[in-house]
């Protein structure tokens, strides 16, 4: 029985040692090897830093700079930390009211009591340095270092965008932001903002009762470098978009120009516009706010948005569908035959190529008839479905009524209009050809940028890439794939000569509709538009390309309530293209008479 105590008293003996040698080892590991408590007891002498990385820059394709850099500063709060301050004293250096200092608390507040978020962004650096000065009075305050855009002059809004802070669905899509935290919200800026917006770095400092850095933490063993964003090179021309927008100064309307052979963008103007600075920095909300009310509404695109009857332009698409289906031949003639629809005076239309120097209506109504009653049927219903489909077809292949993979946010893809629309409209079989004759001027919807490349295939008689901006990105070979791909038409090439020759002769011939686009020793070749606008006077548009051979330019202009095509959007044109051609202008008269234009 003796012997059984004795061992009982080993075994719970040993039992005390495990648990002894278990405890303590388990307090070495905290203090020596886990600085987990250690780094958990030093919070209110630890301060995180997040360090912003320098957004990429973009310049244009000769390398003049469109977008750079310029520091600003956020004042960062901590809500928990942050008491017994001068309110007062603190509004005064940061130029706010005390009532937007306490719905900035209260912010910052409902975010988080213990993590820092921005109380005050993008203080300027004149500010900021009286502020530092006083720092050391706001426990529970710092300041962060972040970047902002700054432009070398103040053009390509719609093209560059602007960058705009973050919102909860910004922070649900992408784990990277935080509360405070700008990203791109249009244009380019929006489009490649993984490209441009680097990556953010941390930096962990000691500091001392009065929130002064006494160095780094552990000697920087936790800091993370920031790595700046990728430099982007776009295709834009920076002194043709300068000029382009100064010939749309109070203006109503866009202006879109593609280098034909390679699909890239030389410049887009949608006017009225507004300065890329005026949303940048402590300015930037209630600028926003001016511009978003604004009744022109300067921050809409309409190069890429706005949706119009193509007009007299389309003639050019209706001309070759039907050359390739065979319904005309170049030598097919039609009467002017006013009765059928309306058009202005003059000579007879006795081939395709005068059709479209003349810009005759009845002619083309005879040629879109052919195009829809094609194949006949027994049914007039039947073929007329079957022509419409067909038709639809041809003009899809053009660029008209799709989706392109273009690196800009927010295009609109037009409105081309087949069967499923009429037979919405009337019932499937219960139409033709009489109730649809309008279609190519009326329910079809084109945007700028797509008249703009259907000037692009023309000159390339019969081919297109998607128009783009990007020419190179810093790092990466080459440019995206989809932006190398050839998209050819299926209307055979000997057509395209054939409009070429006639879209010359607008411009260059007798009773020519475009005579106003001519420049001096450079064959550009058009065609006017006038766009009907049942809510006021017409729309004068204008597509264009030059030289007539190794084209160097395709565009299209649209001045909105100016009347004919030929008055207003073809000189504009003119003058585009003499100043990439040539280098600059020339044609003075013509220059002054456009920049003395002004709807509003």
């Amino acid at each position: 029985m003796r012997n059984q105590f004795v061992n009982r008293k080993y075994v719970v003996g040993g039992i005390i040692v495990l648990a002894s040698l278990i405890l303590l080892f388990k307090l070495f590991f905290l203090q020596v090897i886990d600085p987990g408590y250690k780094i958990s007891a030093s919070r209110n002498s630890r301060q995180r830093q997040v360090k912003f990385s320098a957004r990429g820059l973009i310049y244009d394709r000769h390398g003049k700079v469109l977008v750079y850099n310029q520091p600003a500063y956020d004042l960062m709060i901590t809500p928990r930390e942050a008491v017994g301050f001068d309110t007062i004293a603190l509004c005064s250096s940061l130029d706010i009211s005390k009532e937007e200092l306490i719905l900035g608390i209260k912010k910052a507040r409902k975010y988080s009591t213990i993590l820092p978020s921005a109380l005050v962004s993008q203080i300027s650096p004149e500010r900021y340095a009286s502020l530092q000065e006083t720092m050391y009075k706001y426990k529970g305050f710092h300041v962060r270092t972040r970047m902002t855009r700054a432009y070398d002059q103040p053009i390509a809004s719609h093209v560059v965008g602007y960058l705009g802070e973050v919102d909860r669905a910004d922070l649900k899509d992408d784990t990277y932001y935080s509360l405070g935290d700008y990203l791109g919200k249009a244009g380019l800026e929006k489009q490649y903002e993984n490209e441009l917006r680097g990556t953010k770095g941390i930096n962990y400092v000691w500091v001392d009762v009065h929130n002064k850095e006494q160095g780094s933490y552990e000697g920087g063993r936790d800091d993370r470098l920031a790595q700046p964003g990728k430099t982007i090179v776009s295709s834009i021309d920076a002194e043709l978009q300068a000029y382009g927008e100064k010939l749309m100064a109070h203006k109503v309307g866009s202006i879109v120009a593609i280098e034909p052979s390679s699909g890239e963008i030389l410049a887009m103007i949608s006017s009225p516009g507004f300065d890329p600075g005026d949303l940048v920095g402590r300015k930037r909300t209630v600028n926003y706010v001016e511009l978003s009310k604004d009744s022109l509404d300067p921050m809409f695109n309409r190069a890429t948005r706005s949706r119009y009857a193509p007009g007299s332009i389309f003639k050019i698409v209706q001309a070759l569908i039907a050359l390739d289906m065979g319904v005309i031949v170049p030598g097919t003639g039609f009467e002017c035959n006013k009765s059928l629809i309306g058009c202005h005076n003059h000579p007879e239309a006795t081939n395709v190529k005068k059709a479209i120097q003349y810009s005759c209506n009845p002619y083309f109504y005879q040629v879109y008839k052919k195009i829809i009653l094609n194949p006949k049927t027994s049914s007039i219903f039947k073929s007329s479905e079957i022509g419409l489909t067909e038709w639809k077809k041809y003009v899809e292949e053009f660029g008209f009524g799709t989706e392109w993979p273009i690196d800009y946010p927010s295009v609109s893809k037009g409105v081309v209009p087949g069967p499923d629309l009429y037979n919405g409209w009337y019932g499937k079989g219960r139409w033709a050809f009489s109730t649809i004759y309008s279609n190519w001027q009326g329910e079809i919807e084109t945007v700028p940028i797509q008249i703009a490349n259907l000037a692009a295939i023309i000159a390339n008689r019969g081919f297109y890439y998607v128009p783009h901006f990007i020419k190179s990105i810093e790092g990466q070979e080459g440019i995206p794939e989809e932006f190398e791909e050839k998209h050819v038409t299926r209307v055979d090439s000997e057509y395209f000569d054939l409009v070429v020759q006639a879209m010359h002769d607008v411009i260059w011939e007798a009773r020519g509709t475009g005579y106003r686009a001519r420049i001096p020793g450079v064959e550009i070749c058009g065609k006017t538009g006038t766009v009907e606008n049942s809510a006021g006077e017409d729309h004068s548009g204008f597509f264009a390309f030059a030289p007539m051979e190794n084209p160097k330019i395709a565009l299209a202009v649209y001045v909105e309530n100016a009347g004919g095509g030929g008055t207003w959007a073809a000189p504009i044109a003119s003058l585009m293209t003499e100043k990439y051609i040539k280098g600059s202008v020339r044609q003075v008269e013509k220059e002054e008479r456009i920049l003395n234009l002004q709807f509003y």
